[in-house]
């Protein structure tokens, strides 16, 4: 099991990045959320100079935001600074198009998105579609080092849903999802990918698996209501809370169990926001801080379903259970308040230990 960090991305703190490395995490999967957070491009660039091992791509890039050429253009310019540790996630971007009150894009165009954007990496000619219009495009010049092609850049596909892990199978090197720590969800994923790869023909040699997550090693005494453990694991609980809402808002489906407790009381509160500007509201400190009236909706019912929280013989066993099941890494995402001493301590009480 390979253990990554998700970078929300800040560009004059690249040196959170460095330390993983030292700390012997494998990858830094940059965000990449224009509303939110610096440029993604612009920190890979920095953290390219920085480090030497760790492997460094997009968590994920955004197919809403940037024309497919663009995208595969900005990695493979960073690929020039780290060639064989670069790395492409990609995603329909939930959060980068929400805040801006869009929809993530639909299936169709993320497969052809991803289908330019793998060519083009390949060093092919391909067939562009934009504005109705459909022609051959290819990268000029990249001989002279503007780019490299040269070098393979895996693509992650990020999926959670039956349709898009299956698209992974057939056009990804991956797998990039977010998911309880179950071996059940992984084993499910897992079919869906094998279902998409058959159907395209292909082999899953060296596939890669990716689960987003927020782990925390309770200290003696600690449970899931301790301050600190809420103020870690707080904004990513709280974003699988405002996931869950808008897929309540948008599909008309019903909340699950885990939130039926918190979900009218919450839905007040986000309801009293115009729907003007609903949009800013549900995604306020996405991932990063919790607003102050937010925090009692961080019960452990919420933790238990989005985060990984334990003593670290406990995680130890959840992380090799999910490990049998199929999962190659989990990308870890705490809080900005508390993001270098919780990697520091779950290299030292649980990464080491594996």
């Amino acid at each position: 099991m390979d253990f990554g960090i998700c970078v929300a991305a800040k560009i004059d703190d690249v040196g959170y990045i460095a330390r993983a490395e030292q700390l012997g995490y494998r990858r830094a999967w940059v965000a990449d959320s224009q509303m939110i957070w610096s440029d993604c491009y612009a920190v890979l660039a920095l953290a390219a100079r920085q480090t030497r091992a760790i492997h460094l791509g997009t968590g994920v890039a955004i197919v809403g935001t940037r024309a497919a050429p663009v995208t595969a253009h900005s990695i493979a310019t960073i690929n020039r600074l780290a060639p064989g540790r670069t790395f492409l996630g990609i995603g329909t971007g939930n959060t980068a198009l929400r805040l801006m009150d869009q929809r993530p894009v639909k299936l169709a165009e993320y497969r052809d998105y991803l289908v330019t954007v793998r060519g083009l990496l390949r060093g092919e000619e391909v067939e562009y579609r934009h504005g109705g219009r459909a022609s051959p495009v290819r990268f000029l010049m990249p001989e002279l080092g503007f780019i490299d092609v040269e070098h393979p850049v895996p693509i992650y596909v990020s999926g959670f849903g039956p349709k898009a892990q299956a698209l992974a199978g057939e056009l990804g090197d991956g797998l990039v999802m977010s998911i309880p720590g179950d071996p059940g969800f992984v084993q499910r994923a897992l079919k869906n990918v094998r279902a998409g790869a058959q159907q395209a023909g292909r082999a899953l040699e060296g596939f890669h698996t990716c689960s987003l997550t927020c782990v925390c090693v309770l200290e003696p005494g600690e449970d899931l209501r301790s301050e600190r453990v809420i103020r870690t694991v707080g904004p990513f609980a709280l974003s699988s809370l405002h996931y869950v809402y808008e897929k309540v808002r948008f599909e008309r489906r019903e909340p699950p169990a885990h939130l039926r407790p918190i979900w009218q009381d919450y839905t007040r509160q986000v309801e009293a926001t115009p729907p003007s500007h609903r949009h800013l509201r549900i995604h306020a400190g996405h991932c990063t801080y919790m607003l102050p009236e937010e925090a009692r909706f961080v019960t452990p019912g919420l933790i238990e379903a989005s985060c990984m929280v334990g003593r670290p013989d406990a995680l130890i066993e959840r992380v090799r259970a999910m490990a049998d099941a199929g999962l190659g890494e989990l990308m870890l995402l705490p809080s900005l308040e508390t993001q270098y001493r919780n990697i520091e301590e779950v290299a030292q009480q649980v990464l080491r230990k594996l």
